[in-house]
C-alpha cells in the first residue's frame, strides 16, 4: 500500500507528490537511470553487450540471480528473477526493451546518449521515455520492496530484450518459442505504452491490445523507353495509380478519426507511404518502380479482407503489379479488462489505490505485448509518465526527474498487487 503522500494527483513539481527532492543530491536511482542511457543500444549496432554486463551487476546489487539467454548468435534476453514464496504460482514478467532508434546528433539540443539534465530536472537523452525509464523504475520499485522486507507469492521476472525497435524478430517474437521462456511459468506481463499523459492528472492509457502491424511493398513493371517520348503503359503510371488507392484510402480513415469524437488513433487504419524507388536516369522511363507503406490496422477490422482490397486495388492498377510483405502480423488477440480477467482486477485496484484514472485504449503503433498475447499469455502496456510531452522517437526526447521518481513508487503499488493475485482455479 502507497503512503498518503503519493496517492495525491501528481503534479510533476510538487515533492509531496513524488515531485524534484528539496536538496541538491541526486537520486541513487536518477542516477542508475541516467547511466543506462549512456550505453549506446542504439540501431544499427547496438551495444547489447554493454547493456548485458550493466544488468548484470545490478543484479548483483540486488542479490537476485540472472540469466543471459542467448536467442540469436548475436541478440540474448537478460532475466533478472525475484523468486516467490510459492514458485510454483504462475508468474509475473515485468518486459523491456534494452535497444533505442537512432537520433539525429544536430537536432538535439544536448548530446542524445549523454543523460543530460539540466535545472528543471529534465533527463534529455535517446530512451529516456521509450523505454529505458521503465526498465530502471522495475528494478528501482524491486529494490524498494526487497529493503522493506516484502515477499510475494508469485515470481517476478524483470526482463530486458533486444530489437524491438526493429520488429522483434530476433527478439521476443523468437523467444516466447524458447524453452527458457517456458520454464518461466508465465501468467501475466506487464509491458510498456508509448500513449503518456501530458497533463497534470494521471490519466492512465492502459493498452489491452494493439493495432497489427503491416509492411508492404507493391512493385510495378512497365514499358522502358527514351524520356522524350510518351511511352505507354509505365511502371510509373500503374505506381501512380497504386499510391493513388492507398493514399484515398488513408484520407477517409483521417476523416473518420477526426469526425467521430469517440475515437482515437488506435480506433482507425493508418496509412503512410514511407518509401519509392525506381529509376536510372532522368532520360530514362524505367522498367521497374516501387513504393513501401507502413500500414496499422485495429482489431475491429478483419484482416483477410484487408489484404484482398489490398490486391483489389493493385489488380484495378494494371497488369505487371506485384506485392510482397515485409511485415505481417496476424494475431489480434484481446487481453480482457473485465471480471473474468484476475490480473485485470489487481492492475485496476493498484490504480484505484493511487486515485489514477485508467482509459482503455488500442495502441497505434506496436509493442512486445503482442508477441505475449498471440501467445495466449495476457498482458498489459503501461507507463508511468503525466506531465511530459509525448516525444518518443523524436528529437529532445526527455524525462523529468521528478516523474520517473514518481513512476518507482506507483510501480512498487503495481507489483505489490500483481504479484499477490491468490492462487486461481487453474492453479489450485
Amino acid at each position: 500500500m502507497l503512503p498518503e503522500k503519493d496517492k495525491l494527483p501528481f503534479d510533476g513539481q510538487n515533492e509531496k507528490a513524488g515531485g524534484l527532492p528539496s536538496h541538491g543530491k541526486e537520486d541513487p536511482a536518477v542516477s542508475l537511470f541516467r547511466e543506462y542511457l549512456r550505453i549506446r543500444t542504439v540501431h544499427p549496432e547496438p551495444d547489447y553487450a554493454g547493456a548485458v554486463k550493466f544488468l548484470q551487476r545490478v543484479s548483483a546489487e540486488l542479490g537476485l540471480p540472472c540469466k543471459v539467454i542467448q536467442v540469436f548468435p548475436d541478440r540474448v534476453v537478460v532475466i533478472v528473477t525475484w523468486e516467490g514464496t510459492n514458485p510454483q504460482l504462475k508468474s509475473i514478467v515485468l518486459n523491456s526493451h534494452m535497444d533505442v532508434v537512432p537520433a539525429v546528433q544536430e537536432h538535439w539540443k544536448y548530446d542524445p546518449f549523454d543523460a543530460f539534465k539540466d535545472e528543471k530536472g529534465n533527463i534529455y537523452g535517446r530512451g529516456t521515455q521509450d523505454m529505458k525509464s521503465v526498465g530502471i523504475q522495475y528494478i528501482e520499485a524491486v529494490r524498494r520492496l526487497k529493503a522493506e522486507g516484502r515477499r510475494f507469492p508469485r515470481s517476478i521476472h524483470m526482463m530486458f530484450v533486444p530489437d524491438e525497435e526493429i520488429g522483434g524478430k530476433k527478439g521476443m517474437e523468437a523467444f516466447v518459442k524458447h524453452p527458457e521462456f517456458q520454464a518461466l511459468n508465465l501468467g501475466f506481463a506487464l509491458d510498456e505504452v508509448g500513449l503518456l499523459s501530458p497533463g497534470r492528472s494521471f490519466l492512465v492509457s492502459l493498452i489491452y491490445t494493439e493495432k497489427n502491424p503491416v509492411g508492404i511493398t507493391v512493385k510495378c513493371t512497365g514499358n522502358p523507353g527514351h524520356g522524350s517520348r510518351f511511352v505507354e503503359n509505365t511502371a510509373a503510371e500503374k505506381l501512380h495509380k497504386v499510391m493513388a488507392a492507398f493514399l484515398e484510402f488513408r484520407e477517409k480513415e483521417r476523416q473518420r478519426l477526426n469526425t467521430n469524437a469517440c475515437f482515437s488513433l488506435g480506433d482507425v487504419t493508418t496509412v503512410n507511404m514511407t518509401m519509392v524507388k525506381g529509376g536510372v536516369a532522368y532520360n530514362v522511363v524505367p522498367t521497374e518502380m516501387s513504393a513501401s507503406f507502413d500500414i496499422r490496422i485495429p482489431p475491429t477490422v478483419n484482416l483477410k479482407e484487408f489484404e484482398e482490397q489490398i490486391k483489389t486495388w493493385c489488380e484495378a492498377a494494371g497488369d505487371g503489379i506485384t506485392y510482397e510483405f515485409a511485415q505481417k502480423f496476424m494475431d489480434q488477440t484481446v487481453t480482457p479488462t473485465d471480471e473474468s480477467n484476475p490480473w485485470w482486477v489487481a492492475f485496476a485496484s493498484a490504480c484505484n489505490e493511487m486515485n489514477m484514472t485508467v482509459k482503455h485504449e488500442i495502441f497505434p503503433a506496436a509493442t512486445d505485448s503482442r508477441f505475449f498475447r498471440a501467445a495466449s499469455y495476457p498482458a498489459i502496456g503501461f507507463s508511468p509518465m503525466n506531465r511530459t510531452p509525448i516525444l518518443l522517437h523524436d528529437h529532445n526526447e526527455y524525462l523529468n526527474e521528478g516523474v520517473f521518481l514518481h513512476g518507482i513508487n506507483i510501480y512498487m503499488c503495481v507489483i505489490s498487487t500483481i504479484a499477490s493475485v491468490p492462487a486461481l482455479p487453474t492453479e489450485a
